[in-house]
């Protein structure tokens, strides 16, 4: 089973759209029940059968909920047909996917990152990284036709984690002369890195590497690396840890042949 899933309401980061519906106290009360005990109503949309579908955020995850006809009772998961079509994923499209991905993109951009790759790339691709994370260092490896070529650029979000000095080694990073270079040379040796740790990292770094590490919570990781690409719809993508074959060209796209 592939690594890959869409990053829609089914993700933590809907926290970061404002709702759309209209306020509780507008929400028929068995809906408003759910979100007494935590959800939070973000869209609504038609459903078959005379229920009425909203969209909902609840523990970080998104959620379906449909108010049965009468209005007393709600439904909560996926709605499915005598076929087993899935029908809540389509009315979900629109207050899903489309802001989502251009609200995330925007918070990966305003991110602190290493770039790794060609400033003119046709494609970027994000991963939260730990210094000392061997499946980072394998997805560098793996990346490389792609950067090389000049078809994807890599941004590191920088992340301090798995050890007690892996924020230490993040900040050596950032804080390098040429971060770009450092890095490189620090996942090119693998487990031979010579990459020492600051022994004191300046409160406005340490500052950067926290809102990072906050942003990919935020987003649903828990882990490294944590890639994130858009796919050919425009749609923010998430994979979880370093990819199999199939997935690596679905995250990297194209590779330019060999001139």
């Amino acid at each position: 089973m592939k690594n890959l899933r869409p990053l829609s309401l089914f993700c933590s980061t809907l926290a970061l759209l404002p709702a759309s519906v209209a306020l509780a106290q507008d929400l028929p009360p068995a809906v408003q029940a759910v979100e007494a005990r935590g959800a939070e109503v973000v869209g609504s949309f038609d459903a078959p059968g005379g229920l009425k579908g909203y969209a909902a955020r609840y523990n970080g995850q998104g959620i379906a909920l449909y108010l049965t006809p009468d209005g007393d009772h709600v439904l909560i998961g996926s709605l499915l047909d005598a076929t087993g079509e899935d029908l809540t994923r389509a009315p979900l499209e629109k207050p899903g996917y489309e802001p989502l991905s251009k609200e995330m993109w925007q918070r990966l951009e305003s991110s602190t990152w290493i770039q790794d790759g060609a400033v003119d790339a046709p494609r970027i691709v994000y991963l939260f990284s730990d210094p000392n994370c061997p499946y980072c260092n394998m997805f560098w490896k793996q990346a490389r036709p792609w950067v090389e070529s000049g078809d994807v650029q890599l941004r590191h979000v920088m992340v301090g984690m798995l050890r007690p000095d892996s924020a230490g080694k993040s900040a050596a990073l950032l804080q390098a002369e040429n971060p770009a270079a450092a890095l490189n040379r620090h996942e090119a040796a693998g487990k031979a890195s010579k990459l020492e740790p600051l022994e004191e990292v300046s409160p406005k770094l340490t500052e950067k590497l926290e809102a990072n590490l906050t942003l990919m919570g935020a987003m649903g990781a828990s882990a490294t690396p944590a890639i994130y690409y858009l796919d050919g719809n425009g749609r923010l993508q998430q994979q979880q840890g370093a990819p199999r074959p199939d997935s690596l060209a679905e995250i990297m796209g194209p590779l330019s042949p060999k001139r």
